[in-house]
């Protein structure tokens, strides 16, 4: 099974390219299943239906998010519906939403990282309750780890080693060189990257972000503009075992 991962999207320049990119690779890799981080999909923060259905009409199967999930209040009742989006498991019981989704085989989980990040609960425990509940029902399992630290990430990946197919994290938006596979067979890369204009701090304009760290006011940050950067993660699966074959870095 061959299964593409796509970065944080950064608002609309992040949806054109999505839209543009996605049947080439489709065809080009013979992907079956594409996950795409869209917690900024929707200007730069939070995602809603209309930028979700945009996403899907694009050619991705599963939506995963992270701490932004809420900035947007009319994605709420969707996140129990049919669209194909999950937010990370390890929120709170009672929070709408899910945190894992199955589609053609594969077993998609979204976690987030509490260092830096929030009061959340433990992802790490929030894994051992959702695989001892899955009782090897799921052969591939890829889990996007929406995280700060790069330790927490590289600690998730150590700890899922061999338990899950691939553990990848997104968050931060700058693409990690560290792709490789565990000797577990589990697939590992601190962060895949973002699909968001270049010339921006991590998506967002420049100016914009350099004025709220010199004046230290909080403000609404526009997102960049001008040539976007596609970056993905492709990883291959064994159907039979689950483990990872091959992770490899796709850049546009």
């Amino acid at each position: 099974m061959i299964i593409l991962a796509i970065g944080d999207i950064i608002g609309k320049p992040g949806r054109n390219a999505v839209r543009e990119l996605l049947p080439s690779l489709r065809h080009e890799y013979g992907i079956n299943v594409i996950i795409g981080n869209g917690e900024n999909a929707a200007g730069g923060i939070g995602i809603t239906p209309s930028t979700a259905r945009e996403l899907f009409d694009s050619g991705i199967d599963i939506i995963t998010t992270g701490n932004h999930i809420w900035a947007h209040r009319e994605i709420t009742p969707y996140l129990d519906g049919n669209l194909a989006i999950i937010r990370p498991l390890n929120y709170p019981p009672g929070t709408p939403g899910r945190g894992y989704l199955s589609r053609d085989g594969i077993l998609v989980v979204n976690l987030i990282g509490r260092t830096f990040m929030g009061n959340f609960d433990c992802p790490f425990r929030a894994m051992d309750q959702l695989l001892a509940k899955l009782e090897g029902k799921s052969t591939i399992i890829i889990v996007d780890f929406h995280a700060e630290a790069t330790s927490e990430k590289v600690a998730m990946g150590w700890y899922l080693n061999g338990r899950v197919s691939a553990v990848l994290g997104t968050h931060t938006h700058v693409g990690t060189i560290d792709t490789r596979i565990l000797p577990g067979g589990t697939a590992y890369v601190t962060d895949i990257g973002m699909v968001g204009p270049m010339n921006s701090v991590i998506g967002d304009d420049p100016d914009s972000v350099i004025n709220r760290f010199l004046t230290q006011i909080p403000r609404r940050l526009s997102v960049g503009s001008g040539t976007v950067t596609f970056n993905a993660i492709l990883v291959e699966v064994s159907e039979e075992t689950g483990k990872a074959v091959d992770i490899r870095r796709i850049q546009r």
